[in-house]
């Protein structure tokens, strides 16, 4: 037996009935379980990477955990993981009320034991999930819309059960959430996730806790698509239990502010493989298309934040994958968790604004519009996540979520305005129909006193000039995108009015001398840009809208009647230019917009411009 055992070895192959007792060598060294179906000669892990699974390596000898004693001391690791949160840029939120757990805003550790959960209706412990629509486990949904081939009148004669569902021939299942609104259910009838999730979880092992903290502490009060006390109970009872995209999306976006967690820079490990996790993430998204839930289209948006390529036809999918979804529905009076209704409205806004500020920054037609569209403006009830209570929260945390919240909601509403400008001057009609300077002007007037009153009626916590808080440690701040988004719907507007032929010479002068104020306006803007500020989380678009105040100073550079006039917007892009290469060393992001202007007002434009006279 002991030959039989050296001959094994030697070959690769596992000892006879040690299948289940030592894992291969690939996944010794990843520190993942060892799964060995029953006939197979590789692991699922193995297999998933196209691998020998080989048992030649001998196991390192383990050693012993030490438990905390009765004095707090513990094991150096342990230590550390409680030193993980520091409040640089934010204060980690609590909810205590929490239906999940205690602690359900907190992460513990990701668990890599084989933790399965085959239906939230069957799970024994309290859950969020029950009755969730957008996120079931093992099958997705799809909204009956009504020129389908399902007739409602026809479908309110299917006698439902207890859960409002009925069964179908082909396998699927009809759910009733409200009054003409059925959804069609499907088995997700997918090859296991579970490979792709370990090998996410290797990637950033075992940094993946810290790094959940960092992205709800950094980027979700201002983009709050996900629901934050659901993710937690499922991450803590593992992160086997999410959309692999979803996960890469956020371990990938929090990586950005990696030197922000005291923990994990004192820890003096290396920074995580950002690159192998878009690459899981997008490979990932893109399998799940076809069977999509609420965390497709939240993965998606927050992929969209790594600056992914083929942002637009990203965006064109997860638009689609919304209509599946039902998201451009008002869901308040369906049968669905409350929760989910919040998340639902959030999420649905959230795509709004990556289809206008998509076609905009990319010159593609918007793909949402406004007579298909139903969703309210979020409310405070539709935050339920963090619950504001002045009298039990620290300042500094209410700030946090009072401003977020603000932010995320007066984003919502300067894009609408936004989607009016690119309807009103941006299509193909428009272009047809309105030639003369008179009509452009009549129908920005209305627009212009929107953004007018949507500026001077901003709470003074969204100021560019209203001081930070005091707060016990520094604070990043998200209004300056916000800002840079108002700026950049102004000069659309006046990019337009601007294009236009306009004969007498009193009312060019009017226009030009208004899109040059909107110009030092933009300017001046992004000179008062601080490190908190920059810092802080930006959206995808944030680089081409720094981009499009240089291409608005180049227009109005082309169109000068003068030289003096041309030698003063030249100077003024110039400066530009300065401060956009100085800011982009503390965010990268913005380097694209230096590139863009250099090759829209360059020596070789300046030189033909002065030829041209």
């Amino acid at each position: 037996q002991a030959a039989a055992t050296t001959t094994a070895i030697s070959s690769g192959q596992p000892p006879t009935g040690k299948k289940k007792d030592r894992p291969c060598d690939a996944c010794r060294r990843r520190k993942s379980r060892c799964v060995m179906h029953e006939g197979e000669k590789s692991c699922v892990l193995c297999q998933f990477h196209s691998q020998d699974c080989t048992f030649v390596q001998s196991p390192q000898p383990r050693t012993k955990r030490r438990l905390p004693t009765s004095d707090g001391a513990g094991t150096e690791e342990q230590n550390a993981s409680k030193k993980r949160f520091v409040p640089l840029p934010f204060v980690q939120t609590r909810d205590s009320n929490s239906p999940a757990s205690k602690d359900s805003n907190k992460s513990e550790p990701a668990k890599a034991q084989p933790v399965t959960v085959e239906s939230y209706a069957q799970l024994k412990e309290p859950t969020l999930l029950r009755k969730t629509l957008g996120l079931e486990i093992g099958r997705h949904s799809r909204y009956v819309g009504p020129t389908s081939e399902y007739e409602e009148c026809l479908i309110d004669l299917c006698p439902l059960d207890s859960e409002n569902e009925y069964g179908l021939a082909h396998g699927g299942h009809f759910r009733r959430c409200g009054n003409g609104v059925t959804f069609l259910m499907y088995a997700d009838q997918a090859a296991s996730q579970i490979a792709v999730l370990d090998e996410i979880e290797s990637v950033v092992a075992p940094h993946g806790p810290a790094l959940v903290d960092l992205y709800f502490r950094v980027v979700h009060p201002a983009y709050p698509i996900l629901a934050k006390r659901v993710f937690y109970e499922k991450y803590n009872r593992t992160y086997r239990e999410f959309s692999p995209a979803l996960l890469a999306a956020v371990y990938a976006l929090a990586l950005g502010w990696w030197e922000y967690d005291a923990g994990l820079v004192g820890s003096g490990a290396q920074r995580p493989d950002i690159e192998a996790l878009d690459k899981l993430g997008a490979k990932a998204l893109s399998d799940v298309m076809t069977r999509p839930k609420l965390s497709t289209v939240q993965a998606g948006l927050l992929l969209l934040q790594r600056q992914i390529p083929g942002a637009w036809t990203t965006t064109a999918q997860l638009v689609a994958v919304g209509h599946e979804l039902g998201l451009y529905l008002d869901p308040t009076n369906w049968s669905i968790p409350d929760w989910e209704k919040g998340l639902r409205k959030r999420l649905a806004w959230a795509l709004f604004m990556a289809d206008k500020w998509g076609a905009l920054t990319h010159g593609r037609p918007s793909l949402l519009h406004s007579t298909n569209w139903g969703v309210p403006l979020p409310t405070s009830s539709d935050f339920p996540d963090d619950p504001i209570t002045p009298s039990t929260t620290p300042q500094p945390e209410l700030d946090i979520l009072l401003r977020g919240r603000e932010h995320f909601c007066q984003m919502i509403s300067l894009t609408t305005i936004t989607s009016d400008i690119l309807s009103a001057f941006f299509t193909l009609h428009s272009f047809a129909s309105s030639t003369s300077i008179s009509q452009i002007l009549e129908l920005a007037k209305p627009m212009q006193i929107r953004l007018r009153d949507w500026y001077a009626h901003l709470p003074d916590t969204l100021k560019m000039d209203t001081p930070t808080p005091a707060a016990p440690a520094p604070q990043l701040c998200t209004t300056g995108s916000l800002h840079l988004a108002y700026f950049t719907t102004e000069i659309t507007l006046h990019r337009r009015i601007l294009r236009t032929p306009i004969p007498d010479a009193y009312l060019r002068h009017i226009c030009r001398s208004a899109a040059k104020t909107r110009l030092i306006s933009a300017l001046d803007f992004v000179n008062r840009l601080k490190p908190h500020h920059l810092h802080a989380f930006w959206p995808a678009t944030a680089g081409k809208n720094f981009a499009l105040i240089g291409t608005f100073g180049a227009l109005l550079w082309a169109t000068s009647s003068t030289g003096q006039e041309a030698e003063f917007y030249r100077a003024r892009l110039m400066e530009y230019r300065w401060t956009l290469r100085v800011s982009a060393r503390g965010a990268q992001w913005m380097e694209g917009a230096v590139g863009v202007l250099d090759s829209g007002i360059g020596k070789e434009q300046w030189e033909a411009w002065k030829a041209r006279g």
